[in-house]
């Protein structure tokens, strides 16, 4: 009965701090960039695109190839700062945490949807 006591109490642990990863992630916002800066992508901690800034000199006919795949760059470069950012979260919340099969804290190969 002990164990399953712990177990109850690291479940709810990881749900407080689960709560407030997804808080801070909500809050957060990442800035990919591309072209030295020339266009920048600005995504939340959850990856919702917020923004985007292209420098005049892109806003032309003849570069709209150009503007094209600088805008896919730097979203794909903020993407991966928001994962980078995801992960080091995950584990933040799941450190020190012991649960059965999983290694002695974290959660293994599990992906959480978020």
């Amino acid at each position: 009965m002990k164990n399953l006591g712990n177990m109850l109490k690291q479940a709810q642990q990881m749900q407080a701090k689960m709560a407030e990863m997804q808080a801070a992630l909500e809050a957060a916002t990442m800035e990919g960039q591309a072209g030295a800066g020339m266009v920048r992508v600005t995504l939340s901690g959850k990856g919702d695109l917020k923004g985007i800034v292209i420098d005049p000199s892109l806003l032309v006919a003849e570069e709209r190839e150009v503007l094209e795949d600088l805008i896919i760059a730097a979203h794909a470069d903020a993407k991966a700062k928001v994962e980078a950012m995801m992960a080091e979260e995950m584990s933040k919340a799941t450190s020190g945490l012991n649960i059965p099969g999983m290694g002695g804290g974290g959660l293994g190969g599990f992906k959480l949807p978020f």
